[in-house]
């Protein structure tokens, strides 16, 4: 048998010790040829992993390629009755969500149409989420790991009864939501800054203040491009970063996955010059391409890695909250991608970014503007702060609602 550890105990007595093939029935699914067009954009929703990945909340209810029934035929695809649960099992494993329409999925998919007499598809929802490790760590395979039907079928899961079910749901999705709340929060902050940007300053494309034109090269003192050599990572924690692409999220910089190097690699990386408060970093190329972060006064010692662009601005021409501005706005990764003729990998050079021309506003206005970003931040600190409460409050109480101590 495939099980979780379980604990017997005061909580647990009612519970019952249940495979998941005898509370649910397990579905997997299937991709019709598509090189055939009769199998696609008919009416049957068909879901793949990505479009849980990109899910917000529980429930899905819109996919965006659709099957025909000579497609669904055609596979051996199930169409799954609403209120069931999907589950991916392999590129990734774990992503999970209930579908509010019947669907069809692909082949990344073991799903649960649950027993209503024995088991809440929130419960299972919750529970599933709980123990995304655990079902990892069943996967296996040489290209990808991937969690097989056989082994999905005898994993147990603890099962209280139904109305029971429903009371830990139900808490589970309060907390649920409230950090959603908080994330909502966060996003809105960061479309709030672009706001701010054309309310102070207008549209750059019609530039409707007259404001005189500059190129960007002319507003910087420095412009640094990253050494194109691949960086010696540390194996453990160093006083400095190197600031890659993907440490850039939501236009400002992160640190919750940086790679750390150490002194004698940091020097080599900073021999162009040394990153500083006030200057904007930028990606210049790849999955990233087009994202821009400003230095701050609490940003670590760092160095840039590949794919890195550095923007420093001439203090007498230029705030670098200003130009962190233009560059993180859609105006400006658009001119970026008409630059590279909508390249498949995007990328950039210095001679062409900074011969961008930017209607300048006066640098009373853009000190204006950066007082209410730094306001903006401060909120931002804040909401984060909650969230990470949240968070550590949810990891909690999921771990107590299966031990039976809610």
């Amino acid at each position: 048998m495939t099980k979780l550890k379980q604990t017997r105990q005061h909580g647990l007595s009612e519970w019952k010790i249940t495979r998941l093939d005898e509370c649910t029935r397990i579905v997997g699914g299937s991709t019709p040829k598509t090189s055939v067009k009769e199998y696609w954009d008919g009416h049957i929703c068909w879901a793949t992993p990505k479009d849980l990945s990109e899910l917000e909340f529980p429930y899905l209810e819109e996919t965006p390629r659709k099957i025909t029934e000579a497609g669904l035929n055609s596979c051996g695809a199930e169409i799954l009755p609403e209120n069931s649960v999907l589950f991916s099992s392999r590129a990734p494993i774990g992503h999970v969500a209930i579908n509010l329409v019947p669907m069809a999925t692909n082949q990344g998919f073991k799903s649960f149409i649950p027993n209503s007499e024995k088991i809440e598809a929130k419960f299972l929802y919750h529970w599933l989420c709980k123990n995304r490790a655990y079902f990892n760590h069943l996967g296996n395979g040489a290209t990808f790991k991937e969690v097989s039907k056989a082994i999905v079928s005898q994993v147990e899961i603890p099962l209280p009864p139904i109305a029971e079910q429903k009371r830990i749901a139900a808490i589970l999705d309060k907390a649920e939501e409230l950090r959603s709340l908080r994330r909502k929060a966060l996003v809105e902050l960061d479309a709030i800054v672009q706001s701010i940007f054309l309310e102070m300053f207008g549209d750059p494309l019609k530039n409707p203040n007259n404001f005189p034109i500059r190129k960007l090269r002319e507003l910087c003192s420095h412009v640094i491009d990253c050494p194109h050599s691949t960086p010696i990572y540390a194996s453990e924690i160093t006083p400095y970063a190197c600031v890659r692409s993907s440490d850039i999220q939501n236009s400002e910089l992160t640190f919750s996955d940086t790679k750390y190097i150490k002194l004698e690699e940091y020097k080599k990386r900073i021999e162009r010059g040394v990153p500083q408060q006030g200057d904007v970093v930028y990606c210049r190329e790849g999955a990233r391409f087009g994202n821009a972060a400003l230095i701050t006064d609490d940003t670590p010692p760092i160095c840039l890695g590949q794919r890195m662009m550095l923007f420093r601005p001439e203090v007498r021409k230029a705030r670098g909250e200003f130009i962190w501005g233009y560059l993180s706005s859609p105006i400006a990764y658009h001119q970026a991608l008409r630059e590279v003729g909508g390249s498949a990998s995007p990328h950039i050079n210095i001679r062409d970014i900074t011969a961008f021309q930017i209607p300048v506003p006066p640098l009373d206005r853009q000190c204006e503007f950066a007082q209410r970003i730094s306001a903006i931040k401060k909120l931002k600190h804040i909401q984060r702060e909650s969230l990470a409460q949240l968070d550590a409050l949810f990891a909690s109480l999921q771990h107590r609602a299966f031990q039976g101590e809610l």
